[in-house]
């Protein structure tokens, strides 16, 4: 008997690898919807909108002066050759400040008084000679016009004794005037010749604050000028004394600005107070006038939706995020002001508002409570309440 062996192949046949296939690209896509549907949630540092700021004050500091300061100087030219004061010494009227060299001036006035002296004998001797005049004019002996023209040698005589007393005066109140004297109640704040120096007529010598009302010089840039117009309240607190703080108004604003700095000086008159000193520095606290209410944020809170400001305001039942348009109504270095879209109680997405999105799911930061009641607590990477 033959035996017959048929071999089978051991390729699987095209029905079996086609159901294969199929199984595996079934399996696969579950897989990779399970993975879809599975959300991502994103921890967020929010900020909550407190009430809105209508309060904003610029602040710029200065030195107190006194109002009027007074420059002496010598009325005539000389040679400084005495000093008597120094910066910071009180004075009064009459108290000698500095001495030039009088020696010339006192030198005129012996001369001016020998002019004097000659002129008055130069008188005396006229008025004898038009005297003689007169007695032979009313005798005949003399004509008219002899006893009118000694009667003018009288008079020129006269004239020229006049003028030398006016000299004589003049020069005496030049050797006065070698005395540099205060005319007023006050300190020294600045000395600008001393002893040996040659100084002009008028040059000044020492610098005197006068006594009375004080003041404080600011420096404001053109930005801010316009707060400050004449007549403002202001308030000034002291360096020295952070308790003391006075009420001023502004007294002066320069009708144009530094020509190096740029900005304008500011006068502020301070009411009188035995505690301010000259020199002190002051702080002047002007509130910002015509400003609207407006609410603070962090610079990172606001974020950009089709070209427009927005923040990402957060709601707290959903857990998601919701984009709002806000007007912005300026930039501070804290900050930004919002003038409109955002109300007290409100809580926004305070940092990272380029990572949201419409409806994204967020997970707000846990609060003290929520904490201690959870089993184990979750750590949220970089979450926390900004106030």
């Amino acid at each position: 008997m033959v035996s017959l062996y048929i071999a089978r192949s051991k390729r699987p046949s095209i029905p079996g690898f086609a159901l294969f296939v199929a199984l595996g690209l079934a399996l696969s896509a579950c897989s990779q919807e399970k993975a879809e549907t599975k959300e991502v949630i994103r921890p967020v540092k929010v900020v909550e909108i407190t009430k809105a700021d209508d309060t904003r004050r610029l602040d710029y500091s200065g030195s107190v002066k006194s109002r009027t300061e007074t420059s002496l100087g010598f009325r005539i030219n000389g040679k400084v050759i005495e000093r008597n004061v120094d910066i910071g010494d009180r004075v009064k009227p009459g108290d000698v400040l500095a001495r030039v060299d009088a020696n010339d001036y006192e030198l005129a006035v012996r001369s001016a008084q020998a002019s004097l002296m000659a002129a008055q004998k130069q008188v005396e001797t006229t008025e004898l000679t038009r005297k003689r005049a007169e007695q032979l004019f009313a005798k005949n002996f003399a004509s008219k016009s002899q006893l009118e023209a000694q009667t003018l040698a009288y008079e020129q005589a006269v004239s020229s004794r006049d003028a030398a007393a006016s000299s004589l005066e003049q020069a005496k109140n030049q050797v006065a005037y070698t005395d540099l004297t205060s005319g007023l109640n006050g300190i020294v704040t600045a000395i600008n010749a001393d002893v040996g120096q040659v100084v002009g007529t008028g040059t000044p010598v020492v610098t005197v604050a006068v006594d009375g009302e004080k003041e404080v010089q600011i420096a404001v840039p053109e930005t801010d000028i316009a707060q400050f117009r004449i007549g403002k309240s202001v308030q000034a607190r002291f360096w020295s004394d952070n308790g003391l703080v006075l009420d001023g108004k502004v007294r002066e604003v320069a009708g144009s600005a530094d020509l190096q700095s740029r900005t304008f000086a500011v006068r502020v008159s301070l009411p009188a107070d035995p505690r301010i000193l000259l020199g002190m520095t002051a702080t002047i606290e002007a509130k910002v006038d015509n400003i609207s209410s407006s609410i603070s944020i962090p610079l990172s809170a606001l974020g950009q939706k089709d070209g427009a400001p927005v923040v990402w305001l957060v709601d707290r039942g959903a857990g998601t995020v919701h984009a709002r348009s806000v007007k912005v109504a300026d930039f501070s270095d804290d900050g930004v002001r919002v003038a409109d879209g955002l109300q007290p109680g409100d809580v926004v997405v305070a940092a990272g508002t380029q990572f949201m999105s419409e409806n994204m799911k967020v997970k707000l930061p846990e609060t003290g409570d929520q904490k201690a009641a959870a089993a184990e607590p979750a750590v949220v990477p970089d979450a926390g309440v900004v106030r």
